[in-house]
């Protein structure tokens, strides 16, 4: 009892009742970017690069983020049926070294160095993957001989100037099936994010050639519903795939902006969109949803509010309703800044941030893309930096994927701003914040890498106001957190 009362006496505090809300955007809120590697768009910025060239153009591409106030980063890391990474189901992809199939000289693997580099920051891992595109460009890529066109041929069509997997082919499905559950079970990456390249977008004048698969096993389906089938089979596999090797590792899907116009549909947006998932792209993203085969989605709304055909603030609105309870982030695009009036405007990503944040539903934004922010193009690094992303915020969880619960850490006092923490969980803590509570609002004033024995707020940067509380929260690899406990 002795024992008890001195702990109690130096500052020994017990979690309080209150915790805040999961849609409260200034403590939850995912804040990402798409880092591009296809036609090195994003990084490396050019092929062949040396292995101490490449490492230091990513640190810089994410110190550049973190400044900004990201905490995820979304990686392309099989742009075009080969990989980024050492594979033994695809060949090193052409964008890295320049050649297909050319690994980095000396070996190493980029992948576990951006991971460990990602998480070293706070920030996430989304392992981004293209589902079909096999080869980019059939008159100029590099094509290795043991890439799957050459060993498969009879797996992929020619659409354009582009191969693709034929996506009705039960041989595609178990490969693709194969390829996520490598990097799922190989690396330590937090998602695997599929973007909107199922059914190729439609080049006028010309059908994408997958008649003779149709005809061979039409289960009786008409066409269109059998494209549709062949994805949602693909994305119903992968959800299992992923949950039986990892439970916790997320599966989103980035699509195009709009599932289908109201014009077709009843349930659809009040837009004039050309092409829409469900009807051109076969990706019918609410049944995914609605079943749960998908812990997220990040429709690209990458046009103006106001744009006559497909206006923000409509589609923003329709996806907030559509979301299924599910975690939904907007895809802003950010590269257009500069292509026109309205991208002219230094308020357009403002605005769009704030109407992001005025919705129930919406827990977040990923920016496309990386090399857009080099620029500051209409200052909007400094308005991240200055004002919308002053404060770091803690990643939206997601508890049907939590696979442990969090114990609430032990804090006792050592001064006015200098705090021991005792945590007996000793694994599976990703990291430490300190929440501010000030009238009635949660504010993050810090993140810390975890797990930690000590906190002093000087050495944080946090100078302690009060007429504020400031409580300390655990949380683990799926976002889930502790009760909150009091540092008075």
């Amino acid at each position: 009892m002795r024992f008890i009362l001195s702990i109690l006496f130096i500052g020994f505090f017990i979690f309080t009742n209150g915790q805040p809300k999961t849609n409260d955007k200034n403590v939850f809120e995912f804040r990402g970017v798409w880092v591009a590697t296809v036609e090195n768009i994003d990084w490396p910025s050019k092929r062949g690069l040396s292995n101490e060239e490449q490492k230091n153009e990513f640190i810089a591409l994410l110190d550049k983020h973190q400044q900004n106030g990201m905490n995820a980063i979304v990686m392309q890391v099989r742009p075009s049926g080969d990989a980024m990474y050492p594979s033994t189901l695809e060949p090193w992809s052409e964008y890295l070294m320049g050649t297909q199939g050319l690994a980095p000289s000396p070996f190493y693997d980029p992948l576990v160095f951006m991971i460990q580099e990602t998480h070293k920051r706070g920030m996430e891992f989304h392992a981004w993957i293209n589902p079909y595109r096999a080869v980019f460009n059939i008159n100029k890529s590099s094509i290795s001989p043991n890439h799957l066109t050459k060993l498969h041929p009879d797996w992929f069509l020619t659409y354009g100037d582009k191969k693709y997997f034929n996506p009705g082919l039960p041989e595609v499905w178990l490969h693709t099936n194969r390829v996520v559950r490598d990097l799922v079970n190989r690396y330590d990456i937090d998602a695997i994010h599929m973007d909107d390249y199922f059914y190729p977008y439609r080049i006028a004048g010309k059908e994408f050639p997958d008649q003779a698969t149709y005809i061979k096993n039409t289960r009786g389906l008409n066409k269109e519903d059998w494209r549709r089938s062949n994805c949602d089979t693909i994305i119903k596999q992968l959800n299992a795939n992923i949950r039986q090797a990892k439970p916790g590792v997320q599966f989103g899907i980035s699509p195009f902006g709009v599932w289908r116009n109201k014009s077709v549909d009843p349930k659809g947006s009040n837009t004039k969109a050309g092409q829409t998932n469900y009807d051109d792209l076969y990706a019918d993203i609410l049944l995914w949803l609605e079943k749960g085969w998908i812990d997220y989605v990040t429709p690209q709304i990458y046009w103006e509010h106001g744009h006559p055909l497909a206006d923000y603030d409509e589609l923003i609105n329709w996806w907030d309703k559509n979301s299924y309870g599910k975690n939904l982030y907007i895809g802003h695009g950010i590269y257009r800044a500069g292509s026109n009036p309205a991208w002219k405007d230094k308020n357009e990503i403002p605005y769009q941030i704030n109407r992001v944040r005025s919705l129930h539903n919406t827990n977040g934004s990923i920016y496309f893309s990386s090399k857009s922010f080099s620029t500051n193009a209409n200052g909007w690094n400094d308005s991240l930096q200055q004002h919308y992303y002053q404060r770091p915020a803690l990643l939206p969880p997601m508890p049907w994927l939590v696979q442990y619960a969090m114990e609430t850490p032990i804090v006792v006092k050592k001064s006015a701003t200098e705090y021991a923490v005792n945590n007996s969980q000793k694994t599976g803590i990703k990291q430490y914040a300190i929440l501010k509570k000030e009238n009635d609002v949660y504010s993050v004033e810090a993140l810390i890498n975890g797990p930690i024995s000590s906190i002093q707020f000087k050495n944080l940067g946090i100078q302690k106001n009060l007429d504020a509380y400031y409580w300390l929260v655990a949380i683990g690899k799926q976002n889930q957190i502790s009760k909150l406990v009091l540092l008075p």
